[in-house]
């Protein structure tokens, strides 16, 4: 029998207007970014989330804490590297990942493609394991308002 295992994460992050806005792993023109401690990459947080969720291993801010001078402005990418070695310590193998990103502004489908890829490099599984979907929130509440951007995530995990 296989042991299959599914994680949620969640993540939001207030915009400010210029900083660099990063999602999934790709840098995306826009007037406004997100407020962290690194990058900000909120798309990835919330991926991270749901890889250590599944695999029982607590969450982003126990493994990367945002008062560690450490992860100061870092690259998501490699904590999601890093999400994915631990869970591969584990034993377990990652099935999929799928994410939606409520934004309103900008229109994301154009980065759609490249969030897939950098994503699935930093995990080290093909392309086709990755989902990322983008919606607005018909400028309903601080998405809407372009206050802030929120990404929920899950992720499937499996051990033969």
């Amino acid at each position: 029998m296989t042991d299959f295992r599914i994680g949620h994460g969640y993540d939001v992050h207030a915009l400010a207007d210029g900083l660099r806005l990063v999602l999934g792993g790709v840098e995306i023109p826009h007037t406004k970014g997100c407020v962290a401690h690194s990058d900000g990459d909120v798309a990835i947080h919330a991926v991270c989330d749901a890889l250590l969720g599944a695999a029982a291993l607590g969450d982003i801010g126990l493994h990367f804490p945002d008062t560690s001078t450490e992860f100061a402005g870092i690259d998501s990418r490699v904590l999601l590297r890093r999400v994915a070695a631990l869970v591969r310590a584990e034993g377990y193998r990652i099935g999929n990942v799928d994410c939606t990103i409520r934004m309103q502004r900008p229109k994301l489908r154009p980065y759609v493609d490249a969030m897939r890829a950098a994503m699935a490099e930093a995990m080290g599984v093909e392309t086709d394991r990755v989902s990322v979907k983008a919606t607005t929130t018909e400028r309903l509440g601080f998405e809407g308002r372009e206050e802030g951007v929120s990404v929920s995530a899950v992720a499937l995990l499996y051990k033969a």
